[in-house]
């Protein structure tokens, strides 16, 4: 399964990015062979407004079926939600320890946004 991540850096063992639309990268990861490819989000860092409307798009288009980050406002919750794309928030540490939690069944599923819009 591919599932998103929101991270500082380009790799496995970068910490997660506390933002979604504003991240600095998203890492789309195979969690069965921990292959990942680094989404540059730089477009989205200094966007006036949409900016995780255009994240939640990038990622559905990479074939996402999960997104663990720290926060996602409400548009980009509602795009998600629309993409069939299930999130978990509140998540720390590493991108290899996001992924080990996710693979162990310890993630809650987010059923609204935890932060809010942006004007």
């Amino acid at each position: 399964m591919k599932i998103a991540i929101t991270s500082q850096g380009l790799d496995l063992s970068s910490q997660i990015d506390p933002r979604f639309g504003r991240a600095a990268y998203i890492l789309i990861v195979d969690t069965e062979t921990l292959a990942c490819e680094a989404l540059d989000n730089s477009g989205n860092v200094n966007a006036f407004s949409g900016a995780g409307i255009q994240a939640a798009t990038m990622i559905h288009d990479k074939g996402a079926q999960v997104l663990i980050t720290g926060y996602c406002g409400p548009k980009a919750f509602t795009t998600l939600q629309a993409a069939g794309i299930k999130v978990v928030s509140d998540a720390t540490g590493t991108i290899v320890q996001a992924v080990e939690r996710f693979k162990n069944g310890e993630v809650q599923y987010t059923t609204s946004a935890n932060a809010e819009a942006h004007w």
